[in-house]
């Protein structure tokens, strides 16, 4: 039944109108939904917003007196027009802050949901960390009810939740009565859709009948059978377009075989490799790409057990049916090949055809990844560890540190939480970069004030490793212009560095100094240094001297590019200096005033 062309019409109209109204019904819902929702929550904060400080500070005023509860009451009763309440569907409680036992309200504590809903909790939870601006007004489309949970803190102590309750039965009636037009709207639909598919039916069927009958004569040869165009719409040129068909397809055959010609043209100049055999396995096509990226000469009597016997036997390969394909990879010198192999025609008058796609650079591209996904998990470590020696030293000290030391430690740690924040934002900080679009916050800050904040972050590490880390500042440094907190990044990313690939008991010395228009500063250590073949390319994006150091120690190849883009972004310059002996001096040079000035 459903073969015929006129009961698919029908079927597609029934479906359209359908589908129609159910999205414009789940719309229409949805949208009363969220209107009623967002009307809700509107209220609530024209009420208790920031806008009405005088009406939350009476509140708070009478938290702290004797009938609290009763005296919000009254004060929330003046504001109950504004807030919806109809004592029906919308009601509003008193509760008390600590318990949220019911106290007073608008009506009775049967009203109340039979636990206590999220939003409650989170009011509760704010009375316990005497936190008057955590509200709970937390909102889901899908739930039975709508809520709100205000917690009001008296300065002496007082503390009570104002909790607003709607059980959405107005939005519910609504929905009902949508439905129902909905409804009759969709029946209405689907009667006249099914007299339309009756109207189409004659209009087109007849015409396609006609061309059918024809169809099965140029099917068995007959390309003389003409038919008469009746019309001139889309049918009409059907129709037409049918009987240039028959003195087309001569000329077709023809251009078959020009494609055949161009087909051999792109085999012989496409870049993939293609290689051919016949249903025995002999050779019966090769282009040179494929000849290039085997590295070898590939006689015309070559077999395919001989060429790709290794990857995937012969016989399996032809039992495969269309247009099902095998994959395989091989490996040639210092290439790698990716294949797909897959039958043509049947195994008697067919064979098999390879696609070889070089995938070396892929694979590389795969390390990479790979090894910098872990380098970034352990560059997170690295601050988080700082953290935690300095916690577990405020905890194992007990009441013994004093207290400005006490500070200090605590100071570390949130720099140290803050800098893991940048860790995160420098792989996003690359990509802005390389986009042209990072903004840099500038600020005038004093420069030897953050050398000697990024020395004291890294003095526990360098302990740990019994590194002597100094830092000689001298007389005064000058106040510079930039974004301290990724200058700070490029100092840490220097003094770490110098930290990681310096031997135990090394000796790292930071200095710095100023001319009329510049700072600098150096890091000098004696570390296993860089070869000077490296020198060159130390600064690249994940270049790495060492790989199986780097990753031991932390390195995501990523610091010094990072540190790079930023001081050029600044105007200034990073470089590996002169160095006597083992290790390595690292030089940061910054203009003072900025790669703009600062507004007034």
């Amino acid at each position: 039944m459903f073969r015929s062309l006129h009961m698919k019409l029908m079927l597609i109209l029934l479906l359209l109108i359908t589908s129609l109204m159910a999205v414009v019904g789940a719309f229409l819902t949805t949208s009363v939904s969220s209107f009623y929702i967002d009307t809700f929550y509107q209220q609530i904060n024209e009420v208790f917003g920031e806008d009405n400080g005088d009406f939350i500070a009476t509140l708070r005023s009478s938290a702290d007196l004797p009938d609290g509860a009763e005296q919000i009451r009254l004060l929330v009763d003046t504001r109950a027009g504004e807030l919806g309440i109809d004592y029906r569907t919308r009601n509003y409680f008193v509760l008390d802050g600590e318990t949220g036992a019911f106290l007073a309200g608008s009506t009775d504590s049967s009203e109340l949901p039979r636990e206590q809903t999220a939003n409650l909790l989170t009011a509760r939870n704010a009375v316990a960390q005497r936190d008057g601006t955590l509200v709970g007004d937390e909102s889901d489309i899908t739930a039975s009810y709508m809520d709100v949970a205000i917690p009001i803190l008296g300065s002496d102590g007082g503390a009570y939740i104002i909790y607003v309750l709607d059980n959405k039965d107005t939005v519910s009636g609504l929905n009902s009565q949508l439905f129902l037009i909905i409804m009759q709207a969709l029946i209405i639909g689907l009667l006249i859709s099914v007299l339309l598919s009756f109207l189409l039916s004659k209009t087109m069927v007849g015409p396609i009948e006609k061309l059918t009958a024809s169809a099965e004569k140029v099917a068995a040869g007959d390309f003389d059978s003409k038919l008469t165009v009746e019309s001139t719409d889309e049918i009409g040129i059907l129709t037409g377009t049918f009987n240039e068909m028959a003195g087309v397809l001569e000329a077709t055959l023809a251009a078959v075989e020009n494609e055949r010609n161009k087909l051999d043209t792109l085999f012989l100049h496409m870049t993939d490799g293609v290689v051919a055999f016949d249903h025995q396995g002999n050779l019966i096509h090769c282009n040179p790409a494929a000849t290039s990226m085997l590295q070898r000469t590939v006689p015309s009597d070559s077999t395919y057990d001989q060429l790709f016997g290794s990857v995937y036997p012969f016989q399996e390969m032809l039992s495969l049916q269309r247009p099902n394909y095998a994959e395989g990879e091989m490996v040639v010198g210092d290439r790698t090949l990716e294949l797909y192999l897959a039958p043509f025609s049947d195994q008697a008058s067919g064979g098999v055809l390879i696609v070889l796609h070089d995938v070396t650079e892929q694979h590389r591209n795969e390390e990479r990844r790979k090894e910098f996904v872990a380098n970034v998990s352990h560059e997170l470590r690295t601050p988080l560890t700082n953290v935690r020696s300095y916690a577990e030293t405020l905890r194992d000290g007990g009441g013994d540190i004093p207290q400005d030391t006490a500070n200090s430690f605590l100071d570390i740690i949130i720099t140290e939480t803050d800098r893991m924040t940048h860790i995160v934002q420098d792989l996003l900080t690359l990509s802005r970069l390389d986009a042209g679009n990072a903004e840099l916050v500038l600020s005038r800050f004093p420069f030897g004030e953050a050398i000697q904040s990024v020395a004291r972050a890294n003095a526990l590490a360098a302990k740990q490793r019994r590194h002597d880390l100094t830092y000689d500042p001298p007389e005064s440094l000058p106040l510079i212009v930039g974004d301290r907190s990724r200058l700070e990044q490029v100092m840490m990313n220097i003094i770490s560095n110098a930290i990681k690939y310096t031997p135990d008991g090394g000796h790292i010395r930071i200095t710095a100094g100023s001319t009329e228009s510049e700072v600098w500063m150096e890091v000098c250590d004696d570390g296993i240094g860089i070869p000077e073949e490296d020198r060159e390319r130390i600064f690249e994006r994940f270049y790495r001297v060492d790989k199986a150091r780097s990753r031991e120690s932390g390195g995501t190849g990523l610091g010094l590019s990072i540190a790079k883009e930023i001081v050029q972004r600044h105007h200034g310059a990073i470089t590996l200096a002169p160095h006597q002996g083992p290790g390595t001096t690292v030089r940061l040079t910054l203009p003072i005033g900025g790669p703009r000035p600062l507004p007034n």
